[in-house]
């Protein structure tokens, strides 16, 4: 009951993850019609980190729902084998689901929204770009839920802060998206998610640096968590 709960809740919250970015978009540039000004560009970050600590909330009410498959990846590499195939068999396929039909709908209500991001670079720089966006989201999210685990406000603010500046970092050359799920709900739509671009740039890249992410930060910080543990040991 608690597998099935929560693929649904991650269905839901990339649904829903896909049409909250193209309505704040709409609401931006098309409604207040402000444009890719300061001012508009400033509205759209408030609003984005906004969201971020919506789903951040509802993540938290839904017992563990996750839209983005790099935010599941850690837990479920980190955790025993069942984990690491419910991840992979079940949440994350519920995730590109999620995705794919929300694109659809949105592109179906509002034509004018566009087509999600693109790559505007060559195939290799754009794989390292998006790797190391999300080597560097991951590295935080580790570092912080190590160190400040009990304070949600804190740890979402930082996440969201850091999230915003790596996806303005990437948006002009591959969309800094950090999140494949995502990518391939607007892929879908275009025809092109089997292409060899979208799935080495939009898939193999971020799943191989969160694994990077995962392995460095296990070498380098439990070794000194556990001689602080020792160091305290002998102490008491």
């Amino acid at each position: 009951m608690a597998k099935t709960r929560l693929i649904i809740a991650d269905f839901i919250l990339s649904f829903m993850w896909v049409w909250s970015g193209a309505l704040i978009k709409i609401l931006v540039y098309k409604v207040l019609g402000l444009g890719y000004v300061p001012r508009g560009e400033f509205i759209n970050g408030a609003l984005s980190i906004i969201n971020m600590f919506l789903f951040a909330f509802l993540g938290k009410i839904s017992e563990g729902g996750i839209y983005n498959p790099i935010t599941a990846l850690p837990a479920a590499i980190s955790g025993d084998f069942s984990r690491f195939l419910f991840t992979v068999g079940a949440r994350i396929p519920a995730q590109v689901i999620g995705s794919v039909t929300g694109v659809r709908l949105i592109i179906e209500t509002f034509p004018e929204i566009g087509h999600g991001p693109r790559l505007n670079i060559d195939i290799h720089r754009g794989a390292l770009t998006e790797g190391f966006l999300t080597f560097a989201i991951v590295t935080i999210s580790l570092g912080l839920a190590r160190n400040i685990p009990g304070s949600f406000f804190m740890k979402t603010w930082i996440s969201s802060v850091s999230k915003l500046a790596l996806h303005i970092l990437g948006s002009d050359l591959t969309g800094g998206t950090m999140n494949p799920a995502s990518a391939t709900g607007w892929a879908y739509a275009r025809g092109d998610h089997i292409t060899k671009e979208h799935i080495l740039v939009y898939w193999l890249a971020p799943v191989e640096a969160t694994l990077l992410a995962v392995w460095i930060f296990r070498l380098l910080v439990q070794p000194a968590k556990e001689e602080k543990e020792k160091m305290k040991t002998k102490s008491d």
